[in-house]
């Protein structure tokens, strides 16, 4: 209830501001959801969604796949960490938009450039939180399992696993959370579809209607996946460390 009060709140106050304004420059609540079921109806909205959708969850993927990888060689084996730390301070500092950039100049403006930026981006963000959860591995689990001489599957799935998904989970939080903003600025740099397409076009006309409807929608997209997929997920993974 508290939450439904504070977006109703929100929505009077922009629309008061745009009333009063009267400007073009801020259109009001009911321009922009006119604008959004517009959009919609044509189906450009869904398109453009789509597209950007399908490059968040690509890029996001691989950068998770190579970043638990490493974050877990890097976690269990000192000469693993040792070697790639300097890598990953340097990708932890590196800018999202100069990796942008240079995976245009050296790839091409093609798909497999914005993701492999995207993915690179996230990369390191994945890698810390991993190393971290296989650095804090219950060593005498470790233990248990090489006394019950426990097969390699078998001790990945019952072991390590269950101790490493709360770090998956958080991992996949905040991965989301930063992947589909960068996706949104290496579609509005180098790709001619997606959502930041859409916005640098909408910009390029001053078309603040446009900006806000595209924003919101997908804003709004994002906070379901986040509220209905990742959320539970982290949820149930806490749960199992508690009862742990």
């Amino acid at each position: 209830m508290a939450r439904l009060l504070s977006i109703i709140a929100l929505l009077a106050v922009w629309a008061v501001a745009a009333a009063l304004a009267h400007s073009r420059m801020l259109p009001g609540p009911l321009a922009v959801a006119s604008e959004i079921v517009t959009e919609t109806a044509n189906g450009e909205l869904p398109y453009q969604m789509g597209v950007t959708l399908a490059r968040v969850i690509v890029s996001f993927a691989i950068a998770l796949v190579l970043g638990s990888l490493a974050g877990f060689a890097m976690g269990r084996w000192k000469t693993a960490d040792r070697y790639g730390d300097p890598w990953l301070v340097v990708l932890l500092n590196l800018p999202a938009l100069v990796t942008i950039i240079f995976a245009y100049i050296w790839i091409g403006l093609t798909e497999t450039a914005a993701i492999l930026a995207v993915a690179l981006n996230k990369l390191p963000n994945v890698v810390v939180v991993v190393r971290e959860g296989a650095r804090s591995l219950d060593p005498e689990l470790d233990e248990m399992a090489q006394a019950f001489r426990l097969t390699g599957s078998v001790r990945l799935r019952h072991v390590l696993i269950p101790q490493l998904v709360p770090y998956f989970a958080a991992a996949s939080r905040s991965g989301l959370s930063i992947a589909w903003k960068i996706v949104l600025v290496a579609e509005l740099i180098g790709r001619p579809n997606g959502v930041g397409f859409v916005l640098g076009s909408a910009f390029s006309l001053f078309d603040l209607t446009r900006i806000l409807a595209y924003a919101l929608t997908f804003i709004a997209v994002m906070l379901t996946i986040e509220n209905l997929l990742v959320q539970p997920i982290e949820r149930r993974a806490q749960r199992w460390r508690r009862r742990a």
